[in-house]
């Protein structure tokens, strides 16, 4: 937590681009933090977010992406910054998939200049990275307090939703599904109260990844949140999940379309999954995520330094 030596909250200021990352956020002061949200893009006007950073001049300064801003942005902030990567990388010795080996050359257009310390959503591409961005810490993408929901008695029959673009391996995965079952699938940018809304309107939540790769997506720990019956192709990391205790897991489209075979049949039937997922996705949220990352933050730069001015000149 952060330390309990500081008469005012500490602020802190989240970057990023407001549809993906707010849902990811604090949203309220919580544990000596107070937070405010910055939408930018890659394409936005730096020096407009420039100067919001600087009239909200905050003590830690988070940002999804650190590869959206641009060189020596942050020189002369006083903050301490975090960039955050949330995106799959190609992992150590392991042949890149095309979409990973795109992604890394876009963060290696990020400046590690701007940044004193480098988190990433996935252990597993540390190592990679650490050849563009040194990492500090790893930690799944966190869950804004509004999703957080009760784990309610089956309604009916179920409705099953997927949130995420269209892509040929997630079509293919979805198709028989799709075919036979209530499986809403919203494949664009929808906000945050319509997300919470779709939610509780869902009984299923369907998990596919986005290619043939694995990886883990924040939209299951969202799910898990709301007290949603996860089905999920295999994830890697679990961030201490378990299948078949706190999530479905489905390795094929077929092993999908059982499932939902399954819970059409007895819709309450997967309850106990649903509350053991529930309380697992309390690790996950924003509220008792960032009060921490701050303090441990502030404590190793007090220890180490603030890192940006080594960091750039080893690059």
């Amino acid at each position: 937590m952060v330390p309990t030596n500081h008469s005012s909250p500490l602020r802190l200021a989240f970057v990023g681009q407001h549809v993906y990352f707010h849902a990811c956020s604090l949203e309220h002061e919580t544990g000596g933090v107070l937070p405010r949200f910055f939408d930018f893009r890659h394409d936005a006007d730096p020096e407009r977010l420039l100067a919001g950073l600087r009239a909200f001049d905050p003590d830690v300064v988070f940002v999804f992406r650190p590869e959206i801003v641009p060189a020596n942005l942050f020189a002369g902030l006083r903050a301490i910054t975090v960039g955050y990567l949330t995106e799959p990388l190609p992992r150590a010795g392991e042949n890149g998939h095309p979409d990973l080996t795109q992604r890394l050359d876009q963060l290696r257009a990020a400046d590690a200049a701007n940044f004193d310390r480098i988190a990433s959503f996935d252990p597993l591409i540390a190592e990679t990275a650490d050849a563009v961005l040194p990492v500090w810490r790893c930690f799944p993408i966190p869950v804004a307090d509004r999703f957080f929901m009760e784990v309610e008695p089956a309604r009916g029959p179920p409705r099953a939703l997927f949130v995420g673009r269209s892509s040929e391996h997630r079509e293919s995965f979805l198709g028989p599904a799709k075919h036979d079952y209530d499986v809403i699938h919203i494949a664009h940018g929808v906000s945050e109260e319509r997300l919470v809304q779709f939610l509780r309107e869902a009984d299923v939540a369907i998990n596919v990844h986005n290619e043939p790769y694995p990886t883990y997506e924040n939209r299951v720990s969202t799910a898990l949140a709301a007290g949603r019956l996860v089905i999920s192709e295999p994830l890697s990391p679990r961030h201490g999940l378990e299948p078949g205790i706190d999530y479905l897991e489905a390795r094929t489209p077929l092993a999908l379309w059982r499932a939902l075979e399954q819970v059409n049949r007895q819709p309450d039937a997967f309850r106990a999954i649903r509350l053991s997922g529930r309380r697992k996705a309390e690790r996950f949220r924003a509220a008792r995520v960032f009060p921490r990352l701050v303090g441990d933050l502030l404590a190793d730069v007090a220890t180490f330094g603030r890192g940006r001015t080594d960091i750039a000149r080893v690059s």
